[in-house]
């Protein structure tokens, strides 16, 4: 015997006439709990709403376009007499770990911010292991970062309850650990933050399955030329889509995906992608992604060469590490589609460099904190932000976004890569506050304990390599930003003043700028005027 029960709009946080931007199901379909029933976009988020009960869909109160709140009836489901809604955390801010059952306890996905239903791409654990407080358990990636989820307890893995694949939220069952005697004193801790690994946004994943087989249909018009009511017609999420216009892949070129009812997931986009770097598939047009341009021709790159290097001599194979893995395609397509141009400057540190070493030989006045170079490069690099306000800004499509905010990001070097992290409103902060910071996020970067918040919404990056060497090189922007400033090592040199040749310390500066933006004259102007900052740091304050 079955009822008709009615499905409504669950608790979507402080969001309000939310815009449905597709139904998902259709009368007649049979539905499992979680299976997404729409998805909903606001100017913040998309999230895929779940069904909270296995039924055959009856009636859909709702359509594509129409505005919903929490508590609106999305649809009617007929389900059987006996099904019930399964039990979900009490509240949001719940702690993430379940109840202790003798020696058994439950551990659940914790507090990720606002992240739902996040893939699953890797399981680190297996029944049998042993873990520590802090064992990184399982590895979640969104549309933006990758996370590792630690336990908070230490004991053996009795069961594992998910896969690779399955997505997951706040509160949802991660494993079941058995503590041991020593173990079960253990006093649980849980983390301030996940620890994240991804380079930039919306980074793509290994792909944990083959990619789809070759597409047999001839190759259709470039990107650029595709119709937007043919794009919209394709069955994919708004991360999916957002990915693949990252990327740029046009989606009706991947007739079908291998989600649910043909839904185009991630992994179809990455195998699209492979299969056109390998020659099977012929690229379609270049560029008509970022920054709205449109054409650009065929790349027609020849397939990548195979080779067998074990015939020339002994080898090693190692794999790449999960930095690399993430931020190689970004660095890929951002090298390819913005057309960058680096301008060179020397800047005179003499001046400054001893009004730092001064400063930090008083350390005990300044509470211990050392000043260093990269601090006073992030204050001068805000002022000249504020002179030249092209470099704060971001294309979208035909329009330049000016920031009216103030994050600079820096690269910081860690065993397994580089990772951004991100100095928020440098503006409002002084130097002795900027090069804490800075130190505090490197050395999380170190650790791997960087949250995906601070890797995120910078407006410009600063990327130096002065403590290695080098003398000049190209930065590759890092998309949306639309500028990158590298600085290499200082060096003495001879400088004539007008009398004779002086000693001075040396800074050589490399910006590399979108030409689309920023043209040669502006680049120019931008970094002249950092280097007068950096020679007379007075003038920030002018």
């Amino acid at each position: 015997m079955s009822i008709i029960k009615e499905i409504h709009v669950p608790d979507i946080g402080d969001f309000k006439n939310v815009d449905v931007i597709e139904v998902t199901v259709a009368v007649g379909d049979t539905v499992d709990v979680d299976t997404p029933l729409i998805i909903l976009e606001s100017d913040k988020a998309s999230m895929e709403v779940p069904s909270p009960l296995a039924g055959v869909v009856r009636e859909i109160k709702i359509k594509a376009g129409d505005k919903v709140s929490q508590g609106d009836p999305i649809l009617y489901l007929d389900v059987a007499e006996s099904v019930s809604a399964p039990e979900r955390p009490s509240a949001a801010g719940e702690i993430a770990v379940a109840s202790v059952v003798g020696e058994a306890r439950e551990v659940r996905v914790p507090d990720i911010g606002d992240f739902k239903n996040v893939p699953i791409i890797e399981i680190l654990v297996a029944p049998g292991d042993h873990v520590e407080i802090d064992t990184s358990l399982i590895v979640l990636e969104s549309d933006k970062a990758s996370m590792e989820v630690p336990s908070p307890f230490a004991g053996t893995v009795q069961s594992v309850e998910v896969k690779v694949g399955d997505q997951v939220s706040q509160g949802d069952l991660i494993l079941v650990l058995r503590a041991g005697a020593a173990d079960a004193t253990a006093k649980p801790q849980l983390p301030d933050t996940l620890s994240a690994v991804t380079l930039a946004p919306r980074a793509p994943k290994p792909a944990s399955a083959p990619p789809p087989p070759p597409i047999k249909a001839p190759p259709p018009p470039p990107v650029g030329e595709a119709s937007a009511s043919s794009f919209a017609k394709v069955h994919a999420s708004p991360s999916v889509r957002r990915f693949a216009r990252e990327l740029g892949v046009d989606l009706t070129r991947l007739t079908k995906g291998s989600g649910p009812k043909g839904r185009i997931l991630k992994e179809d986009v990455q195998g699209f992608v492979k299969q056109v770097m390998a020659g099977a598939l012929a690229p379609a047009a270049a560029g008509g992604v970022s920054g709205g341009v449109s054409g650009g021709g065929a790349l027609n790159l020849l397939p990548w060469p195979t080779v067998d290097f074990a015939k020339f001599g002994p080898v090693e194979v190692k794999p790449l590490s999960r930095i690399k893995k993430l931020s190689g395609a970004n660095l890929a397509r951002n090298w390819v589609m913005i057309p960058a141009v680096t301008y060179h400057e020397d800047a005179d540190i003499t001046d400054l460099e001893a009004f730092r070493l001064q400063i930090n030989k008083e350390g005990e006045k300044n509470g211990g904190v050392k000043l260093t170079m990269l601090a006073f490069m992030i204050k001068a690099c805000v002022r000249a932000l504020q002179q030249f306000p092209e470099f704060n800004a971001s294309l979208d499509g035909e329009n330049l976004i000016y920031k009216q905010y103030y994050h600079i990001a820096f690269a910081a070097d860690t065993p397994n890569g580089l990772v951004v992290p991100v100095v928020k409103d440098a503006d409002q902060k002084g130097v002795f506050d900027i090069a804490r910071e800075t130190g505090e996020l490197a050395k999380k970067a170190r650790d791997g304990k960087l949250g995906p918040a601070e890797m995120q919404g910078a407006c410009f990056t600063i990327s130096s390599v002065g403590g290695i060497g080098g003398t000049s090189f190209s930065p590759i922007i890092n998309a949306p930003e639309v500028a990158i400033l590298g600085a290499n090592k200082s060096v003495m040199k001879p400088v004539w003043d007008g009398k004779q040749f002086a000693p001075r310390l040396i800074l050589p500066l490399s910006l590399s700028a979108d030409h689309r933006v920023i043209d040669g004259a502006l680049a120019t102007r931008f970094n002249v005027y950092l280097a007068q900052l950096l020679a007379d740091f007075r003038r920030v304050l002018l």
